[in-house]
């Protein structure tokens, strides 16, 4: 059962009620927080380093495309069940056990996203402030954030209401500074100053860049009220941090000659630049934070067939990513991008696959939430998923036509569809749902 004592549990294996969902404009507060944050500039600015002003524009274009219609489809998943990602997993295509594999995946890797945005906000602090090494500020700022998130999404979304205008407003001043001693003509018809990046290479980054982010969109849309208010949402979140946030820092990368986005934030604005770094962390970093908890515990309540609290989990994921932060996970960023970009989407192909096309299990979904219960039983494997999903990530990985995160998305849907309608999409073993009544514990009604 869930414990009350450590911080709100927010339905992480029950359905979010209608009386404790938000306005569009508090959820897409948080979505656009996501995404404008300094991890953005350093893809913007790697970009940037590597293309033209309108290659790179063209790469931001096309992986937002991919980015939205992957987030849309999942997240109307979200609303309709009101589910987060891991849990949905079980009746879309992946069983008991094959969702607590995705819960473990979207666990670690947001943990690895977690340590990437302590790691930038370290070496900035580091160097602008001293007092402590850089591993000393990735612990303290990844602890920081870990509070913030034991309270929840109530939490979350106040601190979003002040980090995301304070953030632009701190941005906007550090880039001015920077760039009014530059032609904005020259910087767009600058040739870039590191190796050449290729348009293929740029989309797979964009898209690979916030892939885990669209994957895991129903853990956030789940509080919206309509299927409307997500395609709002995305589309302005998404078009906005792509377009905004990471054509500045394709700018600026060439108005500096530099990829490292401390540097180019941070250069002569000082103590704004302390704040910029502050704020971004913060923003994103509680969302990466709530959505690797939530992943744990599905994790551990199908495995274990325990119900454990949210926010104990969140301690625990936090602590840990702080410390690989302090570890300097930030030396492997593009590396990580990469494998996201082709790892992902097929989870996102196949959900999408059999909640709109092949409705396997979505009649059991369907008749349990007019109840606000979750279906009483669900697959325990789905082999042939699990088969498509590998299947479609090594396509994604080795098969070099095309862009990547589109390959192993679309193959993901294509394979999973044509194996539902030749019937080999069928359960193996029947696992029983735990009592999630006490799913919703200690979770901080909406107060918009």
């Amino acid at each position: 059962m869930a414990g009350t004592s450590v911080g709100a549990d927010d339905y992480a294996l029950a359905r979010v009620p209608d009386h404790a969902r938000y306005s569009w404009w508090s959820v897409a507060t948080q979505r656009f927080g996501q995404i404008s944050a300094l991890s953005q500039f350093l893809l913007g600015a790697t970009l940037g380093f590597g293309m033209s002003f309108w290659s790179a524009f063209w790469a931001l274009t096309l992986g937002a495309v991919i980015l939205e219609l992957v987030a849309i489809l999942i997240g109307v998943i979200g609303t309709r069940e009101g589910l987060q990602t891991s849990v949905i997993a079980r009746w879309t295509g992946f069983g008991q056990a094959g969702s607590s594999l995705i819960g473990l995946a979207i666990g670690i890797s947001l943990i690895g996203w977690f340590g990437i945005q302590s790691a930038v906000s370290a070496a900035g602090l580091s160097q602008l402030i001293g007092v402590l090494p850089t591993w000393g500020w990735s612990l303290v700022f990844g602890l920081a954030v870990t509070l913030v998130v034991l309270r929840g999404f109530h939490s979350m979304a106040w601190v979003a209401y002040v980090t995301v205008p304070a953030f632009l407003l701190l941005v906007g001043w550090s880039i001015i500074s920077e760039l009014s001693d530059h032609s904005l003509g020259s910087l767009v018809s600058a040739a870039p100053a590191g190796p050449h990046l290729s348009l293929l290479e740029g989309t797979t980054l964009v898209a690979g860049g916030f892939i885990v982010g669209a994957v895991i969109t129903p853990d956030m849309t789940r509080y919206n009220r309509t299927v409307g208010d997500v395609v709002k949402q995305t589309v302005l979140g998404i078009t906005l941090g792509e377009y905004v946030i990471g054509l500045v820092g394709v700018l600026l990368a060439h108005a500096i000659g530099s990829a490292n986005v401390v540097t180019i934030v941070t250069s002569s604005v000082g103590w704004v630049g302390t704040l910029v770094i502050i704020l971004g962390t913060i923003k994103i970093n509680d969302w990466n934070l709530y959505s690797s908890g939530l992943g744990v515990v599905n994790f551990i309540g199908t495995v274990f067939g325990r119900h454990v609290n949210r926010a104990a989990v969140t301690l625990v994921v936090g602590v840990l990513g702080s410390v690989l932060a302090a570890g300097g996970i930030l030396d492997k960023f593009t590396e990580f991008l990469i494998v996201l970009g082709v790892a992902f989407p097929p989870i996102a192909g196949i959900m999408v696959a059999e909640y709109f096309v092949v409705k396997r299990w979505r009649p059991d979904l369907e008749a349990s939430r007019a109840s606000g219960t979750l279906p009483p039983t669900a697959p325990t494997w789905v082999p042939a998923t699990i088969v498509i999903w590998i299947g479609a990530a090594l396509i994604g990985k080795y098969v070099t036509w095309g862009l990547p995160s589109i390959n192993s998305l679309v193959v993901g849907f294509l394979a999973y569809v044509v194996a539902g309608k030749l019937g080999l999409i069928r359960g193996l073993g029947t696992s029983r749902t735990m009592d999630s009544e006490t799913a919703g514990v200690n979770a901080v009604p909406a107060t918009n």
